[in-house]
C-alpha cells in the first residue's frame, strides 16, 4: 500500500491527528459548505412535505366525504 511507504518512520500522532487536521484545515470550507447545502435541501423537502401534507389536509377536511362527486372527477 502505498499510503504506508509515506508514513513508515513517522511517529502515530503525525498519522492520527496531524495529516486529518490538515485535511480538516485544507477542505474544511469544501466540506461545511457541502454539509451546508445537504442541509438545507433535507430542510426544504420537509418544509415542502409539510405543506403539501397540509393542503391535502384541508383540501379533504372543507371538501368532505358528502360530495362523492368531485372523487369521481379525478
Amino acid at each position: 500500500m502505498a499510503g504506508k511507504g509515506i508514513f513508515a518512520g513517522l511517529p502515530w500522532w503525525v498519522t492520527w491527528v496531524v495529516v486529518p487536521v490538515i485535511l480538516i484545515v485544507v477542505f474544511g470550507g469544501l466540506l461545511a459548505t457541502a454539509l451546508g447545502f445537504l442541509i438545507s435541501v433535507l430542510f426544504k423537502v420537509l418544509i415542502a412535505a409539510a405543506l403539501i401534507a397540509g393542503v391535502i389536509y384541508l383540501v379533504r377536511r372543507f371538501t368532505g366525504s358528502s360530495s362523492s362527486s368531485s372523487k369521481s372527477d379525478w
